[in-house]
């Protein structure tokens, strides 16, 4: 029984999680994060956005939120889309739904935001770990 009870302990050493363990980063999980080009028509002011996913970014009076990215791995023919959702707020806050759909990098023309001032159009998708949001400058 003293021999059982001796095992027991020193199994109890290298199974227990402080035993031989230094202390790690918490695991973050993955998140999509789409790169955006954003063209203001009038000021001719062209941006890049980063947009993780269920995040909404401003850009003039646009919302815009990704719910969805995806890039085609390298064996296969290149595309990045995006499921976007874009509200046009207004100068008087009322808001408008002007695009909700999929968007193509290969193929800008294909479903394209049709907005007076406005033109948005995907450039790169990827998967980040990290915190929930983007840090802000």
């Amino acid at each position: 029984m003293a021999f059982r009870a001796i095992i027991f302990a020193l199994l109890s050493l290298f199974i227990s999680p402080a035993f031989g363990q230094t202390e790690t980063a918490p695991i973050l999980d993955k998140v999509d994060v789409v790169t955006l080009a954003a063209l203001d028509k009038i000021t001719t002011q062209l941006s890049t956005i980063e947009i993780r996913q269920d995040e909404t970014v401003h850009f003039g009076t646009l919302e815009i939120t990704l719910r969805y990215c995806r890039t085609n791995p390298p064996e296969e023919k290149p595309e990045t889309s995006a499921f976007l959702e874009i509200t046009d707020v207004g100068h008087n806050n009322q808001s408008k739904k002007v695009f909700s759909g999929w968007m193509f990098a290969s193929s800008p023309a294909l479903s394209p935001l049709e907005h007076p001032v406005y033109d948005v159009w995907v450039k790169d998708c990827k998967m980040v770990s990290g915190p929930a949001s983007l840090p802000r400058e």
